[in-house]
């Protein structure tokens, strides 16, 4: 009995001692901790996109340096302020586009920060009009004054220069942007003044401006998500707010789906 003991002793030292001097082979024996698959995101990338959104316009003071100019060194302007009536107001319309983009990114581990231009052809804008009243008696003479108001913008072209930011975490980038927004808009803006004085009718003022092919410009910002799907192919999604100083108060706010590919 004791002779067995003692060998299987030796024995179970002799295994030991082999095992010891075996290298460290992760196939062999198995990897205890998987290290996850990280998705390489820096360089160049381009894509199309389209998009679908809402188009706000403050047409408020959209004719008032037009009325002004009709009624300079007027009694009805120096007496009853004609061109800074709100004559009009607020709207919003829907309208859809499709353009592209291109960008670069730079990455650390799972930061990615990077600028991106982005383009979209489409149709967004809308139209006002409206007209307003009134009746003064000046210096014992009785005026009427009312002015009449039209105006609209078609933004036919917009895109942003954007600096992103974004976190990677498996196969999805977020992110958000800020940057400058451009366009190009067709703006029609009309302002007629009618009335009397003293009982006589006096001939209408109008007076249209016409700008088509108008540069306007502003800020934008936003936020989305890209998402690999196969080796440089990505799937994005988005949502795009830019607003423009332009002759008619406008923001264009979208939301996008676009197919990019990073080199």
């Amino acid at each position: 009995m004791r002779r067995v003991v003692v060998a299987a002793a030796v024995g179970v030292m002799a295994q030991t001692a082999y095992a010891a001097d075996m290298p460290d082979y992760g196939p062999l024996r198995g990897a205890l901790v998987e290290t996850p698959r990280v998705i390489n995101w820096e360089g160049f990338y381009v894509g199309a996109q389209g998009g679908y959104g809402t188009s706000d316009m403050n047409f408020t003071n959209a004719t008032n340096d037009i009325a002004s100019n009709l009624l300079a060194n007027t009694v009805v302007e120096s007496q009853m302020a004609v061109s800074s009536w709100p004559v009009l107001g607020k709207t919003s319309s829907h309208g859809q586009g499709w353009g592209a983009f291109v960008g670069y990114n730079s990455q650390w581990d799972d930061v990615v920060l990077g600028v991106e231009a982005n383009y979209m052809h489409g149709s967004f804008g809308g139209s006002a009009i409206g007209s307003m009243g009134r009746r003064i008696n000046y210096n014992n003479v009785v005026y009427d004054a009312t002015y009449t108001s039209a105006a609209a913008i078609t933004v036919n072209d917009v895109g942003s220069a954007r600096l992103r930011a974004g976190y990677a975490f498996g196969s999805f980038l977020p992110y958000a942007f800020i940057g400058g927004s451009l366009g190009q808009a067709d703006i029609v803006r009309t302002a007629t003044i009618t009335g009397s004085e003293g009982g006589r009718t006096v001939t209408p003022l109008s007076a249209t401006q016409v700008q088509n092919g108008h540069f306007i410009y502003g800020y934008a910002g936003g936020l989305g998500m890209d998402m690999m799907i196969y080796r440089g192919l990505f799937l994005r999604a988005e949502w795009e707010y830019l607003k423009f100083a332009a002759p008619v108060d406008t923001s264009v706010s979208t939301v996008r789906a676009g197919l990019g590919y990073k080199f």
